[in-house]
């Protein structure tokens, strides 16, 4: 209070601090809200897309050398077809165990870090401006990357490429990261770092930035109001397109720089170019279509199955 009578403005004030509106909601904890929830959120979804993720990789793996090497698949169907009757119903389920180990942390990270930075970057009403969204979902890409998403993918795209061979060497998730630090290193579980984080910030950035578009736009800037989950959904199911044709070319360059062949690489601008040189632009987008169904299908799932538990995180825990 000055001498007028007037209660002075504190100069170090931050409007994501105040005790009041959405703003204050967003600084209860919602960092760790966001881990717990994204963690649960990243095992359900996982168990339920993994067989798209697996033909999705396979046919990216089934690449045309210039060698005279063959492709062993000719498309989805085929693909699915080989696979069944090769291993059974189960064999498109080859690999989930590192995917699940990878996908509760890898998701947790993702969630936690965007609530963290939008906790941070939100205005005094608990809005995010447009280039908020697209900065918070790039930083919460690049957190994923580096501190789950890559160790991860690399040992996944290994024990696929591993079943491939007329000798499978990995008998388990355990077995087959033994083996591959053995004999690589830890670098043998870290590799195509670049790349990944290139593919998870763009993706992440794509769809954080079109999902808090869609979602205020249906809020109608009030960020307390309900959104239907069938909606998030929808809204999920764009913002996983939306990703999918902006970065695909970067989810094949990182494929093949982490599958078992990586060594014929210099580093990621060397993998790109030689793909454009023996294989073509088209070779850039193998796998477009069941990355899309699966990733749509993902991404709606991971925001109705979020929301969900942010919901009742917030209704219970102040």
């Amino acid at each position: 209070m000055n001498s007028s009578g007037t209660a002075r403005r504190n100069p170090f004030a931050r409007p994501w601090m105040t005790e009041h509106g959405a703003a204050a909601a967003a600084g209860g904890g919602q960092g760790v809200k966001g881990i717990i929830a994204g963690g649960i959120t990243g095992g359900i979804e996982i168990c339920i897309t993994f067989p798209t993720e697996y033909v999705k990789t396979q046919l990216q793996l089934d690449e045309k050398s210039g060698k005279g090497g063959t492709k062993q698949y000719d498309g989805i169907v085929d693909c699915v077809k080989k696979t069944v009757k090769q291993r059974g119903f189960f064999g498109l389920y080859r690999g989930l165990s590192v995917l699940l180990y990878g996908s509760i942390p890898k998701s947790a990270v993702r969630f936690g870090a965007f609530e963290e930075f939008k906790k941070r970057s939100v205005d005094s009403k608990g809005n995010l401006s447009p280039g908020g969204r697209l900065l918070c979902g790039l930083g919460a890409g690049v957190c994923e990357a580096i501190f789950a998403v890559t160790p991860m993918e690399t040992v996944k795209v290994k024990f696929i490429n591993d079943q491939r061979s007329a000798n499978p060497r990995f008998k388990g998730f355990f077995h087959g990261v033994s083996l591959i630090i053995k004999e690589q290193g830890i670098r043998g579980t870290y590799q195509g770092l670049s790349a990944t984080i290139m593919k998870q910030g763009s993706n992440q950035a794509i769809r954080f930035y079109v999902m808090e578009t869609c979602k205020d736009w249906y809020r109608k800037g009030d960020p307390n109001a309900h959104v239907p989950k069938l909606v998030v959904g929808a809204f999920g199911a764009v913002a996983g397109a939306a990703s999918v044709f902006g970065n695909t070319p970067i989810d094949v360059v990182k494929t093949r720089m982490q599958g078992l062949d990586a060594h014929k690489y210099k580093n990621t601008a060397d993998c790109a170019l030689q793909i454009w040189r023996h294989e073509g632009p088209k070779a850039f987008y193998k796998g477009t279509v069941p990355r899309l169904s699966r990733v749509c299908l993902d991404v709606a799932i991971t925001f109705m199955i979020y929301d969900s538990f942010m919901e009742l995180f917030n209704k219970f825990w102040k």
